[in-house]
């Protein structure tokens, strides 16, 4: 064990103890206070985040006030405090043949929390992410590992909490900064026994890497990793024989966003084969040829789409429709490409199914709708699902609609999948391999609850219990109360 770790963990473990026992304006003003450490820096921020990834500023500026948003969002959520879930049934001591006890429940914070950034999202999903933001709002203290594709990205914006913590009076080490290349100082901090729960987002491989070695500890531990998806959109016959055109030029925007690097980016389009899906293919294919080869986010992410483009058109069965036609001005700058194949290969070769990673999209070709729906069939469980067509074939199609429901965490109607909105509502993640655990998702308010369990006092004398179940309710907030919703 690293002896620097150690000593980060041990003092973390302290500072979650006094943290638990803070009011919720307290933590809620700690949050605010680093969200104008943000919003201070965000010159810097964006300069730093710009060198080290790739990624223009104008992106930058408006995933930093994206950050800013989650940040504000979780402090107004403890403003309001019934997050907490609060339950009471009181006593009925009269009740036969068993007197009822009194019994009352509320999350509670888990201890520390271990996050691992991700590399395509420097601010929202990395140090100052959501996972960082939902962890400290839960009442839990945070230890981040800093993603190597933007170490001093990283460096940064730790300080910025840090500096937020010591303004607003937060206990000495409650927010941690860890750094290492390697695999190590990541598998330690998982393993650690003071470690009780894991935030991930990033490859199938590194979050199964992380779900497993949590899973053997003497105390097993959640991980909740966000793993990537291929996002499958399903091309209806008559939406494309309508809307062919429009629905093609929406889905190169959508495919070549951000050079392909979201974990929503639509890699899978299913069609059946037609004159409507002609239409779509002949305008996504010329649109694609004139999208400029950029820069990736760095040589890793690069080596690894160029690796996985080549080994899924290289299939017995794939072609390649298109491919950007405009010359390449830098060393990792990714070709925009669309491949097709027919259901049939695909069906045969699970190496098909994968992600790739970047500006890539693969169609499959079906022959009618029941082929379709087999495709759809093998299909593993996915981020978001999108389904193009018109309201009669969704009525006549819900088998369909249902599939996909059952395999994604957000199903999408006559979109685009990419562009993820931060509220109550939404849900990222879905069932495996998309993520670990479908029931919990990174985005939006309801991330809080991967950080909390639950816990009852049962016939505990009033004054010991926390104020969000004390019998006159001092915090004025929303609670269940013998069945009912009330204040």
């Amino acid at each position: 064990m690293d002896t620097n770790l150690e000593q980060v963990m041990q003092i973390a473990s302290v500072a979650f103890n006094r943290y638990k026992t803070f009011s919720r304006q307290q933590k809620a003003s700690f949050l605010y206070a680093i969200a104008d450490e943000i919003l201070a820096a965000s010159e810097a921020l964006i300069q730093q985040a710009k060198e080290e990834t790739n990624i223009s500023a104008t992106q930058l500026a408006g995933e930093l006030k994206r950050t800013v948003f989650q940040w504000h969002s979780f402090a107004r959520l403890l403003e309001e405090g019934s997050w907490v879930e609060a339950r009471i049934d009181t006593a009925n001591l009269e009740r036969l043949p068993v007197a009822k006890p009194d019994v009352r429940k509320m999350l509670q914070p888990l201890g520390i929390v271990a996050v691992f950034g991700a590399s395509n999202f420097p601010f929202a999903y990395s140090t100052l992410g959501g996972d960082t933001a939902s962890a400290l709002a839960a009442g839990c203290a945070v230890v981040v590992k800093g993603h190597p594709a933007h170490p001093l990205t990283s460096r940064l914006s730790a300080e910025l909490i840090l500096k937020a913590a010591t303004r607003t009076g937060m206990p000495e080490g409650l927010f941690a900064h860890v750094e290492g290349l390697g695999f190590e100082i990541g598998k330690e901090l998982v393993l650690h026994p003071l470690t009780k729960a894991v935030g991930f987002t990033g490859s199938l491989r590194g979050g199964r890497a992380l779900f497993d070695m949590a899973s053997q500890r003497p105390e097993p531990i959640p991980v909740f990793a966000e793993m990537g998806s291929i996002n499958p959109v399903i091309l209806m016959p008559e939406k494309l024989q309508n809307e062919g055109g429009e629905v093609a030029q929406r889905y190169l925007q959508s495919i070549t966003a951000g050079m392909g690097q979201f974990c929503t980016n639509p890699g899978l389009l299913i069609g059946v084969a037609g004159e409507g899906l002609d239409v779509f293919v002949k305008e996504l294919a010329n649109g694609m040829t004139q999208v400029a080869p950029a820069a990736m986010l760095n040589a890793g992410i690069y080596q690894n789409y160029e690796g996985k483009r080549t080994i899924v058109t290289s299939q017995e069965g794939v072609r390649i429709d298109a491919e950007s036609q405009l010359p390449k001005s830098g060393i990792i700058q990714a070709i925009p490409t669309l491949a097709s194949v027919d259901a049939t290969y695909f069906l045969s070769n699970p190496l098909l199914h994968q992600e790739v990673f970047g500006p890539f999209s693969l169609l499959v070709i079906c022959q009618d709708l029941a082929e379709m729906q087999k495709v759809i069939e093998h299909l593993e469980g996915q981020i978001s699902c999108t389904i193009m067509a018109t309201e009669q074939e969704l009525l006549a199609n819900k088998e369909i609609v249902e599939r996909l429901r059952a395999i994604s965490g957000r199903l999408i109607f006559n979109g685009v999948p990419t562009g993820v909105e931060v509220g109550y509502a939404m849900q990222h993640g879905g069932p495996y391999p998309a993520s670990t655990d479908a029931r919990f998702g990174a985005v939006g308010q309801d991330a809080i609850k991967r950080f909390v369990r639950p816990a009852s006092y049962q016939n505990c004398p009033d004054f010991l219990l926390p104020d969000e179940l004390k019998n006159d309710n001092p915090l004025g907030i929303w609670r269940m109360v013998d069945n009912v919703l009330t204040q």
